[in-house]
């Protein structure tokens, strides 16, 4: 039975291919990655997006991010160019808001989503003092609705098919300097 197992492993090591293998930083353990490429990709689908502040008297239309992996604090980063305009304003102002957030995973519908998020900053040039004050109150609110929960990747049932029928799951999630690693970890037993 052990050489059994040892050989399941062996042969999901070894043709597991760019999905699952020992992955550097996630402590020797199998993982599965997923690029920075990818990540970049499966947020740009989910923009634009328009958010109304104060019932319609501001809009803010929120582009898609331009993602930054921060390894050392194993999050990601995100900075995003706002526009805001509407009656409050008379013409429309560019900005752009920074922010990070931590990953973690949801086994419900097997996706990676934003969690945690910290606003870094919300900067809009030329913007008059009151509609500013009002902005940036509303901005960990817009970072919240922006990425809070969004979806950043899905793994397919045949990505953790293996895994699952080794009995394991997905546990940690590693940023690294070319993207993300998920390592798996023994299930509970029940």
């Amino acid at each position: 039975m052990e050489r059994r197992l040892l050989l399941i492993v062996a042969g999901w090591l070894a043709l597991g291919g760019n999905a699952c293998s020992a992955a550097p930083g996630a402590r020797g353990q199998p993982g599965y990655k997923v690029s920075a490429e990818q990540l970049q990709q499966a947020l740009a689908r989910r923009f634009p997006r328009r958010y109304p502040v104060m019932n319609g008297l501001l809009d803010l239309d929120v582009q898609a991010p331009r993602l930054r992996l921060l390894p050392e604090l194993n999050r990601l980063g995100a900075d995003m160019v706002v526009e805001a305009k509407g009656p409050v304003l008379g013409h429309s102002y560019a900005g752009e808001l920074d922010l990070d957030f931590a990953l973690r995973y949801e086994a419900s519908d097997r996706t990676l989503r934003a969690h945690h998020l910290r606003v870094n900053s919300l900067r809009f040039a030329g913007l008059p003092p009151g509609p500013a004050e009002l902005l940036s109150a509303y901005g960990p609110t817009l970072a919240e609705q922006t990425l809070h929960e969004v979806v950043l990747h899905q793994l397919r049932p045949q990505d953790l098919a293996l895994p699952d029928g080794l009995g394991l799951e997905p546990g940690s999630i590693t940023v690294t300097p070319q993207g993300l690693v998920i390592g798996f970890v023994a299930k509970p037993l029940r």
